[in-house]
């Protein structure tokens, strides 16, 4: 009778579970349907300029006072705004006349356009209309002897489509620097500066407008730069003190420098293609003490619970799969792979602050 009654229980504990379960599936499926929706309304923002708005005021700012200054419809707007404010974008305040004012929070400030810590750019190039057109595209590219997705979606690969479309062309170099700006470079100069002892000339590969090489010679002003990348990508690039701005292609031959450092780079190929860039460089540094400076996101391959950014790397692998023919994410499985077939003798990984590694590899 006992066990009769231990199966029952268990019996009844699972089908809790079971009801448990598809009712959270009731709920999340919304989620999916209308996935977009937040980050449509986030772009919304950043294009009305509502964290612009609100930080060139001053403090916060009332419906009326924030239909004004944009020149937006108050029923509309207040919408809006109910939707960012749910989701803790922005915050409201009562004012001492009794109506309620918005006000920035940490994640708002990141949606001015020109703030120090904006990441408008890559917010507004990953929801563009041609990064949009690719992931919905992305089925295309799973199946066998499939179209990559932005071909499937434009009709050339991501890179024949922004030589084109010089606009294009800028509003994925203004993404890649605030990324550099805000996040991964910072992180580098905090974590490991010991990286760049003894480095006094350093080739950034595919620098877009040279906004990372710059910051990375101020932090090390014993350093000369170079900036180097497609020559419709450097005529645009930014004049720093220190950094030569050079064109070229990473596939034919690469400037000679004590190290090269490439930054979110390869990930955009496949693994011949990155073997090929890899060799490259390997080629323009000294055999006996030069380097090459990898910073790319390293999926792990054993579970972390601690690792806060997993989904962020996860997403970036599909973002890789969306938007480039052969790109991808690497394990370090992969990184060994690839620097082994290029010829380097050995690396070593250092973890930073951010969704991305430094690799050192060594002729």
């Amino acid at each position: 009778m006992e066990v009769i009654t231990e199966r029952k229980a268990t019996t009844k504990e699972k089908q809790e579970q079971e009801q448990e379960e598809e009712a959270q599936a009731d709920v999340e499926i919304w989620n999916y349907v209308f996935g977009f929706v937040k980050v449509a309304v986030v772009k919304c923002a950043i294009e009305l300029g509502i964290a612009d708005a609100i930080e060139n005021h001053g403090g916060p700012m009332t419906l009326s006072e924030l239909s004004s200054a944009l020149n937006c419809a108050p029923s509309s707007l207040h919408r809006v705004m109910r939707f960012l404010v749910h989701y803790q974008i922005f915050k409201e305040k009562p004012t001492s006349h009794g109506s309620i004012a918005f006000e920035q929070t940490p994640i708002s400030r990141r949606f001015i356009k020109h703030g120090q810590n904006s990441m408008a750019a890559f917010v507004l190039l990953e929801n563009g209309p041609e990064m949009v057109a690719s992931w919905i595209n992305l089925s295309a590219g799973v199946q066998v002897n499939g179209t990559p997705a932005f071909k499937a979606a434009h009709g050339k690969d991501i890179w024949s489509y922004a030589v084109g479309d010089g606009s294009f062309s800028k509003v994925i170099n203004d993404a890649m620097a605030c990324g550099a700006r805000v996040v991964t470079v910072p992180a580098i100069i905090k974590g490991c500066p010991e990286v760049f002892d003894g480095v006094g000339s350093l080739v950034d590969v595919g620098g877009g407008n040279g906004t990372a090489l710059g910051l990375l010679v101020k932090a090390f002003p014993w350093i000369r730069g170079i900036n180097f990348d497609l020559s419709h990508v450097v005529c645009d690039a930014e004049e720093s003190h220190g950094v030569e701005n050079v064109g070229g292609d990473m596939f034919q031959s690469i400037p000679m420098a004590d190290a090269i450092f490439i930054m979110q780079v390869l990930h955009d190929w496949g693994d011949d293609e990155c073997i090929e860039i890899l060799k490259k460089c390997r080629e323009a540094i000294p055999k006996d003490n030069g380097k090459v400076i990898i910073v790319e996101t390293i999926m792990e391959e054993e579970e972390n619970l601690g690792d806060e950014l997993k989904s962020v790397r996860l997403k970036i692998d599909m973002a890789m799969m969306a938007h480039t023919d052969k790109g991808k994410e690497r394990t370090l499985k992969e990184w060994d792979y690839v620097l082994g077939q290029a010829g380097f003798s050995r690396h070593n990984v250092k973890h930073i602050r951010a969704v991305h590694s430094v690799i050192e590899a060594y002729p």
